[in-house]
Parts: structure tokens; sequence; C-alpha cells
């Protein structure tokens, strides 16, 4: 039995086979989306598959959901949270750029927040790499290039949004879409925000860096792995410092050059300003993206 839901305040209780009723729009709801990290899948219940029927055009809707948690940056205690109205405004901002999701805002009869999102169709850019078999050195000089170009140019899509004061919130590489049909990358879920009164931007910062390391490294190297596996890493645990991790994932080897010798110094120097050891770190994204711009690769 399909039943109509004018309110979505419960989202709990609105599965598959409902309706939501918004406006003069009827969608019929077939699932919910998974929040996919690390091979477990977390369910997202606020986040429904549908269908609209008018058009039977599959959709994904995002209902009003709030939470808050902190996260710590240096020794620094981060506020996060979910926001509807900021995602519905660089939805706004972003309409008609092929480098964001694209969707509207509509209100429910309690005025609930509802972003009616198109799907992006393609792989995110952390299954692409997890599938990737070819050593390091292979896919750096054939198809990092190509990938460092595509990443700029996301990174400068990002840019409008920071210039207008809004934050993405929540910059992963699993929230970049490589679209099937143009090769773009795709930013996906602007819903988080966060708190940081000293550099408003300071998160989303630290998650390009992370996304330049994942795909400068092909892969994160994590000091477990360096101590555990000589075979590969052969000396490499022997020549670690402090300096060398990132200051947000304690674990997490930053410093590539040391194990990848062929990495150019000043994508390596790029990388270094997100690690424990950095003198200098990024205030905006202008300066990442500058500084990838003067990277060569032969």
């Amino acid at each position: 039995m399909r039943r109509p839901f004018l309110d979505t305040s419960e989202f709990f209780d609105i599965d598959a086979g409902d309706e939501i009723h918004v406006g003069n729009r009827v969608f019929r709801v077939t699932g919910y989306e998974h929040e996919r990290r690390f091979g477990s899948e977390d369910p997202k219940f606020w986040v429904k598959r549908v269908i609209e029927t008018s058009t039977n055009e599959r959709k994904i809707i995002k209902l009003a959901f709030f939470e808050k948690f902190e996260t710590i940056l240096g020794g620094i205690r981060i506020l996060c949270f979910r926001d509807p109205d900021k995602e519905s405004r660089a939805l706004e901002l972003t309409r008609g750029n092929p480098f964001f999701m694209q969707g509207v805002t509509l209100r429910d009869s309690k005025n609930n927040n509802l972003r009616v999102l198109d799907i992006v169709r393609g792989t995110n850019l952390h299954v692409y790499l997890d599938n990737l078999l070819m050593d390091h050195q292979t896919y750096f000089y054939t198809l990092f290039p190509g990938i460092l170009s595509r990443l700029i140019t996301s990174f400068e899509a990002l840019k409008l949004l920071h210039d207008q004061g809004i934050r993405h919130g929540d910059v992963r590489n699993d929230h970049l879409i490589i679209q099937g049909e143009t090769g773009n990358y795709v930013w996906i879920d602007f819903d988080y925000d966060f708190v940081t009164p000293e550099n408003p931007f300071s998160l989303d910062l630290f998650g390009l860096g992370n996304i330049l390391l994942y795909t400068a490294g092909k892969g994160f190297l994590e000091l477990n792995m360096i101590l555990q596996d000589e075979e590969r890493y052969g000396n490499l645990k022997h020549r670690l410092s402090a300096d060398d991790f990132s200051v947000m994932y304690k674990s997490r080897f930053m410093n590539l050059k040391k194990f990848f010798p062929y990495i150019p110094e000043i994508l390596n120097n790029t990388l270094l300003h997100f690690t424990r050891g950095a003198e200098l770190t990024y205030e905006h994204i202008d300066e990442i993206i500058d500084d990838l711009h003067q990277v060569t690769i032969h």
C-alpha cells in the first residue's frame, strides 16, 4: 500500500513504496542511500532514492536531517554540523555548473527542506583509484597527469563556493564523482558545515590535501603498513619522522618523495603543507591551485 507523505519530518517512517508529495510533484520511494566507506555501508535513511511519477525519472531526495559532532585539527576542536539550507544555497549558486551535482530545493507541508537531486552517474574517485591494477610508477607517469589536470579543474570549481563564503563541508575523494558521460570530476554532498574562526575554510583545504595525497600516492600509506611490510617499503620505516605525517590523520604518511623519489618537488611540497612539520599552511584555495599549476610530470 502506497502511503502519501506531505510532511517528511519523520523520515525513518518513509519506506520503499511510499510517496512523497511536494507541491504538485509526487515522488515514489524505491529505497535509501548508503554511506560507502572503507568496505562498510552505513544506511542514510534521510537520503531517499525515488522516481518522479510524472516523468518516471530517477532522482535522489535529501530530507532535512540535523546532527552535530566535533573533530580535532592540530589539537583544536572543530564543531561540524549538517545544514540543509547551506546545501540549498550551494545548489543555487552552482546551477548549470558541470562540476557540481544539480538539484532544486522544495518545501513540504511543514516547511522542511527537501533537496531533489539529479543522479550523477559515474564512479567516485576513491573506487576508481582502488580498482587500478598497476604499479605506482606506471600509474604516476601515465594516468596521474590527466587526473591532476581534472583535479585542478575541480579545485577551481570549488573556489566558486569559497569566493561566496560557502564551504563544501565534507571534501573527500568519494565525494568527487568521475562522470561517465563527460569525464568531469563532479562534487556531491554539500550539506555539512563547520565553524573554524581562525580559518573559515580549513577543513575544506585539508580535504583537498587528502584528495591530492590519495591520487598522488595511488592510495594512502599508513604507518602500520610501512612498519609491517618491509618487503614493499624497504628501509622507509628507519627514515620516518613525525613531521612526515598528516596533522589531521596522525598515522597517514604524506612526505611521499621519501618513498617515491620521482615525485616532483613542488607536488611534494604542496603535500607537506598538511603535515605536522609544516612551517606554512594554506589559508586559501587559490594558493593550492597556484602551486599545482606549477607541477610538471615528465
